[in-house]
């Protein structure tokens, strides 16, 4: 397949997401996505985030599979997390869960830089080298446990997890701005819910329940560690 067809494909999806999102439009207290995300999402080429013998189905708004047992995340997930983030070209994210890169890559385009967590070292060097191999110069990528966070360059201004902790993690609420966001899947594996998260500038955290969904959980256990320099989600 060529670039002139992903490109197509890549529009179609756009128009699954945005199709989406009227149907849950009740759940997710909003009838459309933001157009920047939308943009976004037009633009960055996921055929380049899956394993090459399923590029054919890259834009396909499903998971899909892309090894050591994680999936890269449903597109409507993708956006709908984004745009829950409300980003700005100035902020400071967090992503916990780098799997290939692709949500990294999206929150690159509308962010100035992207802190990315990866627990897996093999897909980890994968998202580095593919995120450099396209000209992502404002994503840095570490190997450590993300429910940890990544404190040396807390705090951040909105945080994006893309792995379902049993409850939210204290250290992601404590790394968070005042004013901040965060996206994150929480739950037990059959009753996870995607939540909201938002820090008042007085320090005092409400959360609001989006949608059901199912993720991958999150490693909660070991202790906190930054890594060197240097899955995911499926709708029910």
């Amino acid at each position: 397949m060529n670039e002139e067809t992903f490109s197509v494909q890549r529009q179609q999806m756009v128009h699954e997401i945005m199709g989406h999102t009227a149907q849950v439009a009740g759940h997710i207290e909003k009838s459309g996505l933001a157009t920047r995300v939308l943009e976004a999402m037009a633009k960055v080429p996921r055929h380049e985030f899956v394993p090459v013998e399923i590029q054919a189905y890259a834009y396909a708004n499903s998971p899909l599979p892309i090894g050591y047992g994680k999936t890269i995340s449903q597109p409507f997930i993708v956006a709908l997390m984004t745009d829950l983030l409300d980003l700005r070209e100035t902020d400071i994210v967090l992503e916990i869960g780098t799997g290939f890169g692709y949500q990294a890559a999206i929150l690159a385009e509308l962010a100035h830089k992207v802190y990315s967590v990866e627990i897996l070292d093999e897909l980890a060097v994968e998202a580095r080298n593919r995120l450099g191999r396209l000209g992502y110069d404002n994503i840095e990528t570490c190997v450590a446990n993300g429910y940890h966070g990544w404190a040396e360059h807390a705090p951040f201004d909105k945080i994006m997890v893309t792995a379902a902790p049993e409850l939210i993690p204290p250290p992601l609420i404590n790394q968070l701005k005042p004013g901040g966001h965060m996206a994150v899947p929480a739950g037990l594996k059959d009753s996870q819910q995607l939540v909201f998260v938002s820090k008042g500038a007085d320090g005092r955290v409400t959360t609001r329940e989006i949608l059901a969904v199912r993720f991958s959980p999150l490693e909660e256990t070991g202790t906190p560690d930054s890594g060197p320099p240097l899955s995911h989600t499926l709708m029910t």
